[in-house]
């Protein structure tokens, strides 16, 4: 299985595989202690059953994260394509669920051109303007205010935005990418 980096389209699902299969593989490990030390002692009340319950911790943490992942789903390759295509020049990041605690905030796409961060999210449950909101605090918090977030539940005023953009970048050829590169960043770590 390749691993797909946070911030490329296939990573949510890539990381449900690998929570999925590595939570069965930790509670089949616990499973396995608490046989072995019942056959080794004929007891349950044994060292083994105190490792085993342990155990359970690291395997339901995984477990947790698993279960609040799997309501979202990746971005459509077709729609990944399209905004690569339209927006070739800008800093791209997809697949992301962004959390602030309170909320969690699925977004399909950012596309960030200088101070620009422009996202698409199509789940119903996110909340386009809090998800803004935050997005702009985050970046504002740690000393890279932009001049714009704006967050589409819209396909298409996205993917318009993007292609505006992208021909402005073609034209002026000023981007500043180690700087879109931190905005990136920045975003990806607020987000599972």
């Amino acid at each position: 299985m390749k691993k797909v980096t946070k911030g490329k389209a296939g990573y949510l699902s890539e990381k449900k595989k690998r929570l999925g299969l590595q939570a069965l593989a930790e509670f089949a490990v616990v499973a396995l202690i608490l046989i072995i030390g019942y056959v080794i002692t004929k007891t349950r009340l044994n060292i083994f059953t105190v490792v085993a319950i342990v155990g359970c911790l690291p395997a339901a943490r995984v477990l947790v994260e698993f279960i609040a992942m799997f309501p979202y789903r990746s971005i459509e390759g077709k729609v990944q394509r399209e905004i690569d295509e339209k927006g070739a020049l800008l800093t791209r990041a997809y697949d992301m669920v962004i959390t602030d605690g309170e909320h969690i905030m699925p977004v399909s796409a950012v596309a960030i051109s200088n101070h620009k961060v422009f996202g698409y999210a199509p789940n119903p449950k996110t909340d386009p303007e809090m998800a803004a909101a935050y997005i702009k605090q985050i970046l504002k918090n740690t000393g890279l205010e932009p001049s714009t977030v704006k967050v589409f539940a819209e396909y298409v005023p996205f993917l318009s935005r993007v292609e505006g953009l992208n021909s402005m970048m073609e034209i002026s050829q000023s981007a500043d990418q180690q700087l879109e590169r931190r905005i990136r960043r920045k975003i990806l770590n607020v987000s599972m």
